[in-house]
């Protein structure tokens, strides 16, 4: 267990993200309070601290959080306080290993890709919820990935259910109407990406061939990930899995793909025109507006699925949830203010979508004004609604432990796929066997 520990204290720091596509991630490296504390505070005041990342998203939607709550409960403060990812998952994880409960915050936000490593590596340490929250109302997948022997430990916040953005206009130069993008398997898009390159000259996709967002989101749709129901390491008898890297080789084999490299090149292909469409989670939104000048050109499909039966046209790329320290004095207080706005406050989560593109995964939220609205941005198309329609279809999976160091096997071979160097099913094996080494030292 020791070992274990060790490990995962190292491998959340050292593997926090490639391309999560949760797009909340910080680059900031300090750490700050957003709210000082009050020099009329009482010995009544009942205070509690969060931890996030990302000022722009998760510490301002907080923010915003706290400032409905303590106006109806004058008597609590609420810290806010901003790290740098990786600077909150290391501190996280340094005091838990360490036993100590002071130095914790009573509530932390933790990325869902992490959240059974989080619960397994430290039993005991998070509140369980199952009867303080009324899971009913959240996205299935998401209370899946927080669930642990039964037991739910944490809140779901945003959603990164994923979605076949596309240029209308490309598309239809190349002869193409949104109802023929609709439900359509992988080999499909290609075919199509074929006729849009002939036609207009764009690449369909901007692709970073190092990067395993696209594969997450291929798994996803067939409910399946890198490991069995176990949490073993299961990539040689992986249909979906096997299924994806042939259709990541397809991809570059294609010609459809404009090759890029990290995050800036990836977005600038959309931004520039240089691609027809964008397949990832709903976080992109900001950044596909960006490009103001194409106000109106674009549309929105779902996503693409395997071609194996298991697979939907559906799925699930980042994502974040809330966790109650459950050492925390003021563990009650915390719960109630994750209960009253995170869970049951529907005219927060129209405000965070309208303001901060926060998608939720709390589903009467979903009924609201700003759900239902038509964007002009994407042709006045309801594209919130057809989201809301497409996060209810995704599968769940348990993410299980090492998912980023499952990724990092299983990409860093892709190289030799691509090449012709090595067969798929070799290919899976070698990597197979590196994670087992990886995990077992």
């Amino acid at each position: 267990m020791k070992k274990f520990v060790a490990y995962v204290i190292s491998g959340i720091f050292l593997l926090t993200i490639l391309l999560t596509g949760c797009g909340s991630s910080s680059s900031s490296t300090s750490s700050k309070n957003s709210a000082q504390q009050s020099n009329t505070t009482t010995s009544s005041t009942k205070k509690i601290t969060v931890w996030a990342w990302d000022p722009n998203f998760n510490i301002a939607i907080m923010n915003d959080a706290k400032a409905i709550y303590t106006k109806e409960h004058p008597d609590v403060q609420i810290d806010v306080v901003e790290m740098a990812k990786g600077d909150l998952e290391q501190k996280l994880n340094t005091v838990l290993a360490s036993g100590v409960k002071e130095g914790l915050p009573d509530i932390v936000l933790i990325e869902d890709y992490n959240a059974q490593k989080y619960l397994q590596a430290y039993p005991g340490a998070f509140a369980d919820l199952t009867d303080k929250i009324d899971y009913s109302k959240f996205a299935k997948y998401k209370v899946e990935l927080m669930t642990l022997n039964g037991k739910i430990y944490g809140v779901p916040f945003d959603s990164g259910v994923a979605g076949f953005f596309y240029r209308r206009d490309i598309l239809e130069q190349a002869g193409y109407k949104a109802e023929d993008l609709n439900n359509i398997t992988w080999d499909q898009f290609i075919e199509i990406g074929k006729k849009v390159k002939e036609k207009t000259g764009k690449y369909m996709l901007g692709f970073d061939p190092a990067d395993g967002g696209l594969m997450r989101i291929m798994l996803q749709s067939a409910g399946e990930w890198y490991f069995d129901k176990d949490g073993k390491p299961n990539f040689t008898n992986n249909p979906a899995l096997k299924e994806a890297v042939i259709t990541y080789k397809k991809l570059l084999d294609s010609g459809i793909v404009k090759k890029v490299s990290g995050w800036n090149e990836w977005v600038a292909a959309f931004n520039k025109g240089d691609t027809a469409a964008v397949v990832t989670g709903v976080w992109i939104i900001g950044s596909i507006k960006a490009e103001s000048s194409q106000s109106g050109k674009w549309g929105l499909a779902p996503v693409p699925r395997l071609n194996i039966s298991s697979s939907v046209n559906a799925s699930n790329l980042g994502g974040s949830s809330w966790y109650v320290i459950n050492s925390s004095k003021n563990k009650d207080v915390a719960i109630d203010f994750l209960k009253e706005i995170y869970a049951g406050n529907n005219d927060f989560y129209q405000k965070i979508l309208v303001e901060r593109g926060a998608f939720a995964t709390y589903l009467p939220a979903q009924t609201g004004n700003a759900y239902s609205a038509p964007d002009p941005f994407f042709g006045n198309q309801k594209i919130y609604s057809d989201l809301s329609e497409y996060m209810k279809k995704i599968p769940p999976v348990n993410y299980g432990v090492y998912t980023y160091e499952a990724d990092s096997a299983i990409m860093g071979i892709m190289p030799d796929v691509y090449s012709g160097k090595i067969s798929v099913d070799d290919a899976l094996k070698k990597a197979e066997e590196q994670l087992k080494n990886q995990i077992n030292q």
